[in-house]
């Protein structure tokens, strides 16, 4: 198998890679920030998702957790974009759902109860460095050990570069690349029937699905049985943590070599390329731990969380028929406000 090649453009994205045409859009549109307002439509929200939920597990009176969904590290996703169908979810679920603009410290954290942080980006041009200054992963660190609850999601290049910094304050190592397994996936988004080797496949049926609150719920009606990720990296896995996303023995990493960047006229164009596999046995794209009096839930990919639409009309994410990431999202929220 060829490396991934995936080339950006400021008028066009263009992608090809192993697997097809479903990691062709995850990746372009992935880096789509990186470009101009004139680049083509990529991945959107699905609004027609019906995101109610029948009994909610915090009724109307009384508290409600605090959740606050960061926009402020340059996210490719925010609570009124792309994540908006995880926000309104967790909002008809009984949560106080904000969109945070400020960076981390003590005081501004302390005003909440969940932090989510999706797909952070580094500095412009510079996209896989870190998106935190060290006095933030310092902030989220302290917060959490005196019990706050994280949750941490970044896939592959360049989200991975962004948030190790902060993932590794908690001991949960990235591969910074992409992640694929030639057994355990599942069939392209795009409907051909043909497997795709990154969109990777944990079922209880499997053994790659293990046993713990955000898989387990509270009771029979939130048992998750089949969850799917779509494009992603790899995790470590800390002593004490749970890998309730295991990654199996076929499972391989690829990681990212320099980007070319070749500037033709107006036209600017980022050449991606992923060196031979390594495996990635061992590893996991889901990962929960306690942490000083806190929680944290640490995922190697972001779109099982919310509900979108590709480029081409198909639905990935929980809005895709079968799987049931919609159950595992709402698990791993209460089990980081404590409901379990």
């Amino acid at each position: 198998m060829t490396p991934s090649r995936l080339v950006l453009s400021i008028a066009r994205i263009r992608a090809r890679a192993p697997g097809g045409a479903s990691l062709a859009a995850v990746l372009g549109a992935a880096l789509a920030l990186t470009l101009t307002s004139c680049a083509p439509p990529t991945q959107r929200a699905d609004t027609r998702y019906d995101t109610r939920v029948k009994v909610p597990t915090y009724p109307k009176a009384g508290r409600h957790p605090r959740v606050v969904i960061d926009q402020a590290h340059r996210n490719f996703h925010t609570a009124r974009g792309l994540y908006k169908p995880f926000a309104d979810l967790i909002a008809h679920d009984g949560y106080d759902v904000y969109g945070g603009t400020d960076k981390f410290t003590g005081p501004y954290l302390h005003q909440f109860d969940i932090l989510v942080i999706s797909n952070a980006f580094g500095p412009e041009n510079h996209e896989d460095l870190t998106a935190f200054t060290p006095s933030e992963v310092a902030a989220v660190s302290d917060w959490v050990q005196g019990g706050g609850s994280l949750l941490l999601i970044a896939d592959h290049w360049p989200c991975g570069g962004a948030a190790a910094k902060l993932s590794q304050a908690f001991g949960v190592d990235m591969s910074q690349g992409v992640t694929e397994d030639t057994t355990n996936c599942a069939p392209s988004t795009s409907g051909s029937g043909k497997k795709e080797p990154t969109t990777l496949l944990f079922t209880r049926q499997n053994g790659l699905l293990k046993t713990h609150p955000v898989t387990s719920g509270r009771g029979s009606g939130d048992e998750v049985q089949s969850v799917e990720s779509f494009t992603g990296q790899s995790l470590g896995v800390p002593f004490g943590a749970t890998a309730f996303l295991a990654l199996g023995p076929t499972a391989a990493d690829r990681k990212p070599t320099p980007p070319k960047v070749e500037h033709v006229g107006k036209d600017t164009r980022v050449t991606m390329r992923y060196g031979d596999p390594t495996s990635a046995a061992g590893r996991a794209q889901g990962v929960a731990l306690e942490f000083g009096k806190g929680r944290v839930v640490v995922l190697g990919e972001a779109a099982m969380m919310t509900a979108q639409i590709d480029p081409d009309g198909h639905p990935f994410g929980m809005n895709l028929p079968g799987n049931d990431n919609r159950k595992l999202a709402l698990n791993i929220v209460h089990w980081l406000s404590r409901v379990y």
